[in-house]
């Protein structure tokens, strides 16, 4: 009797996870607290900065509104195959950036 009930609470408990959306996926941010993400200026690549301090000479803030916040969101998607020139523009990376 025991192993079926086990078993029972096992399934109830994936029903659950299925049924309202959960994930068991572990979301990493792009950066630690008290810093925010930079990317590399005409280049791949990225970077965290200490809050507080400007980005070094070839990294640049993210365009606001497109900052990526955890490693694989819409935007850490969308900044692995474009970037930022040197006036500021976004463009493309050229193929294997």
């Amino acid at each position: 009797m025991g192993r079926a009930l086990a078993g029972a609470a096992v399934a109830a408990a994936v029903a659950v996870a299925t049924l309202t959306g959960c994930s068991l996926r572990i979301e990493e941010a792009s950066c630690g607290g008290g810093e925010y993400p930079v990317l590399a200026v005409n280049s791949s690549g990225g970077d965290c900065v200490p809050d507080g301090e400007e980005p070094a000479q070839g990294w640049a803030r993210y365009p606001q509104g497109k900052v990526p916040e955890k490693v694989g969101d819409k935007w850490d998607i969308y900044w692995s195959t474009h970037t930022l020139d040197e006036n500021g523009e976004i463009i493309e990376l050229p193929e294997g950036g």
